[in-house]
C-alpha cells in the first residue's frame, strides 16, 4: 500500500526539456584528435555511456558490423547514445589499430591529444565520452537509435550547433585556463540539441513514450509521475493533472504508453528503486518511504513482482 500524501503539484510545461535536462551528463573524457592518412581506430564498447565524434577538418569513416557505414564531413556530428563499439578510419577498408593501443598525450584529468597515422591527408576530430544519470535519463536513450548523425548542411540545427562546435574545436585546440570545463560545458549543449534535433524532426520520435513525453496533456502526467513519484497518485488524480476524464486519459495513456497508468506508476518507482539500491547506500526501509510504501514488506513485494528478484540482491546497505 502506497502512503496518501496529498499535495498541490505545480504544472510541468516542458515535460520533454525536464527528461533531457534529466539526463545529467557527466563528461568522462575528452579526445583532440590530429590524424593524418592513412589511419584507422577501433573505438572500444562503452557500456552506459554516450560517445560523439565532431569532424572539424578532413573526413572520417564510421564502420559498424551491424549498420551502414557512414561518411562525416566537416562540420558532421555523430552521436553514438548507447557506446557501442565501432571503427573511424581515414579510409573505409583501412585496417583499424585498438584504441587503447595508441599513444595519448594527457593535457589535463579529462582531456587527451592524440597524433596518429601515416603522414598523408589531415583530419581533425573532437570526441569525447559521456555519462548519463537517472531513470529518465536511460529511458530516453533506450528510446533513441544507434546513431545520430547530424549533417553540415542540416538547416537550422546546424545554424545553432555550427558556432558551439567550432567554439569546442578552438578550445579543444588551444586548452587555455578553464578549457576542459567550457568543453565540458559545451559537449552537454551540443548533445542535448543533437537529440532534441531527432526526437523533432525522426518519424520514430511521434511513438511510444517520447511521443508521451510530447503530448499536451499525458506529457503533465508523465511529468507529475516523474518528478513526484511517492505520491499517491491515482487514475483520478493524475487525470486531474492531465485536464481530462478519467475513462479519457486511461485510454488515451495506454494507447500511447502501452501500458496502463498504474502499471507505469509502479514500473517506474522499482525502476528508481534499482537505480538507487545500484548507485547508493540507502536502506529498504528509508527507500520504501522515499517511494511512498507504508512498509518495507510492502515495497519488497511490488519490487520482486516487477523486477523478478529481491531487492536485497542489488541492495549496498541490507
Amino acid at each position: 500500500m502506497v502512503v496518501a500524501k496529498q499535495r498541490d503539484i505545480p504544472e510541468i510545461s516542458d515535460t520533454l526539456g525536464e527528461t533531457l535536462c534529466a539526463l545529467r551528463l557527466n563528461g568522462l573524457i575528452y579526445a583532440s584528435s590530429e590524424l593524418t592518412a592513412p589511419w584507422g581506430i577501433d573505438m572500444p564498447v562503452m557500456k552506459d555511456k554516450m560517445m560523439f565524434h565532431i569532424v572539424t577538418q578532413g573526413s572520417v569513416w564510421l564502420r559498424f558490423p551491424n549498420y551502414a557505414n557512414v561518411l562525416l564531413q566537416p562540420g558532421d556530428l555523430a552521436l553514438l547514445p548507447r557506446g557501442e563499439g565501432h571503427l573511424i578510419s581515414s579510409a573505409e577498408t583501412q585496417p583499424c589499430e585498438p584504441f587503447f593501443d595508441i599513444p595519448v598525450v594527457k593535457l589535463s584529468e579529462r582531456f587527451e591529444l592524440l597524433r596518429y597515422g601515416g603522414g598523408g591527408e589531415r583530419t581533425n576530430i573532437t570526441c569525447g565520452v559521456l555519462s548519463f544519470d537517472h531513470v529518465a535519463g536511460e529511458k530516453l536513450i533506450s528510446q533513441l537509435p544507434p546513431i545520430i548523425h547530424i549533417k553540415s548542411e542540416d538547416g537550422q540545427c546546424v545554424q545553432q550547433l555550427g558556432p558551439l562546435i567550432q567554439l569546442m574545436a578552438d578550445e579543444a585546440t588551444t586548452m587555455a585556463a578553464g578549457g576542459e570545463t567550457v568543453v565540458a560545458h559545451l559537449a552537454d549543449i551540443i548533445v542535448i540539441r543533437a537529440i532534441r534535433h531527432w526526437i523533432a524532426t525522426a518519424p520514430e520520435a511521434a511513438q511510444g513514450w517520447l511521443a508521451a513525453l510530447k503530448d499536451p496533456k499525458i506529457g503533465k502526467a508523465l511529468a507529475a509521475i516523474h518528478n513526484h513519484p511517492e505520491s499517491d497518485w491515482t487514475v483520478e488524480r493524475l487525470a486531474q493533472q492531465a485536464g481530462m476524464s478519467r475513462s479519457g486519459f486511461s485510454a488515451r495513456f495506454s494507447e500511447i504508453i502501452g501500458s496502463s497508468v498504474k502499471q507505469y506508476l509502479t514500473e517506474w518507482r522499482m525502476s528508481l528503486a534499482r537505480s538507487r539500491l545500484k548507485t547508493g547506500s540507502i536502506s529498504l526501509g528509508q527507500l520504501a518511504e522515499e517511494l511512498g510504501y507504508q512498509s518495507e514488506a510492502a515495497f519488497s513485494r511490488a519490487y520482486k513482482r516487477v523486477m523478478g528478484e529481491s531487492p536485497v540482491r542489488h541492495s549496498q546497505c541490507s
